[in-house]
């Protein structure tokens, strides 16, 4: 494999920074679940298809029928997610959504075991039970409100799920094909999804207030093509691990957002939780041979 030219983890944090504006925006929009969802991916693919009929049409006929299936499964996989996702934001909070939405270690760590055979250090799995502590533990007051919270918890629970199988379909192919031409074809794909999806619910293609129209697109350029792509970017050189790990930040993020803008105001398990989270992430990615080997050159000298 083709060393980076920029370390895996740069565009990994700009696109945990990206996807924190994700739940903000679908707050904002008035629209519901899948006509968000759907104008996101479309606009997506609208703003992405200059650069691949330009240069990138040749890798289509290169595809192989596995490829195809991969490619098709992770685009359904993202479709449903958002869909899950979006509408669990009208029933729980912001932060409690996104820290559900987040805990893919849960399923990667396994998914990525049985799937691809990856090694699983001890190291790993105390960085991940850390980090879903802290999560778990960021929305533990959401818990205990009504039944409508617990729905939408579950909502976001299972669109977690979806998402480490959309990044893990992604994992395999990803290694194959150029970042424009995966991208366009899931997007592609979960673009279509959520069409038919729209279209079999019977929801409004529009007409829409501007400022809908400015959330929808601003979806499309922020959390997904340097969100989403960042990581789709990264998963060829780093485990889906990594940026499960990573994306933990989402939720930090995501809730001072929320406070800033929508006045959720944190709670004392909440900042506790988020601690808890960094710290899990840190233990993941710090290497801890360099550390060792760094403080050992400076007494060295």
């Amino acid at each position: 494999m083709e060393k980076p030219k920029i370390h895996p983890y740069i565009p990994i944090f700009i696109g945990v920074i990206s996807v924190s504006l994700s739940a903000i925006f679908v707050k904002l929009a008035n629209a519901e679940a899948g006509v968000i969802a759907f104008y996101r991916m479309l606009f997506s693919v609208l703003i992405m298809a200059p650069l691949f009929f330009w240069k990138y049409t040749n890798e289509i006929k290169e595809l192989r029928i596995r490829d195809w299936l991969f490619s098709s499964a992770a685009g359904i996989f993202l479709a449903f997610h958002f869909i899950l996702w979006f509408e669990s934001l009208n029933y729980t909070s912001v932060a409690s959504s996104t820290v559900l939405v987040t805990l893919q270690p849960l399923f990667a760590f396994v998914g990525t075991y049985f799937f691809f055979k990856e090694n699983i250090t001890l190291k790993t799995i105390l960085a991940g039970v850390i980090a879903i502590v802290g999560s778990i533990l960021i929305s533990w007051g959401d818990f205990k409100l009504s039944g409508t919270a617990f729905y939408g918890d579950m909502l976001a629970l299972v669109a977690c799920a979806l998402v480490t199988a959309y990044f893990l379909f992604g994992q395999d192919v990803r290694k194959r094909l150029s970042l424009v031409t995966y991208t366009m074809v899931v997007y592609a794909v979960s673009t279509i999804t959520l069409f038919i999806y729209v279209l079999i619910k019977g929801e409004s293609f529009g007409p829409y207030p501007t400022m809908d129209w400015i959330w929808f697109i601003l979806l499309a350029i922020v959390p997904n093509l340097l969100g989403h792509t960042l990581f789709n970017w990264s998963i060829k050189y780093v485990s889906t691990n990594v940026v499960s790990i990573a994306i933990l930040f989402e939720p930090i993020g995501a809730a001072i957002l929320a406070l800033l803008i929508f006045k959720e105001y944190l709670i004392a398990t909440q900042i506790i939780g988020g601690f808890i989270v960094i710290v899990g992430i840190l233990l993941f990615v710090v290497d801890e041979k360099k550390i060792f080997n760094f403080f050992q050159k400076k007494l060295d000298l």
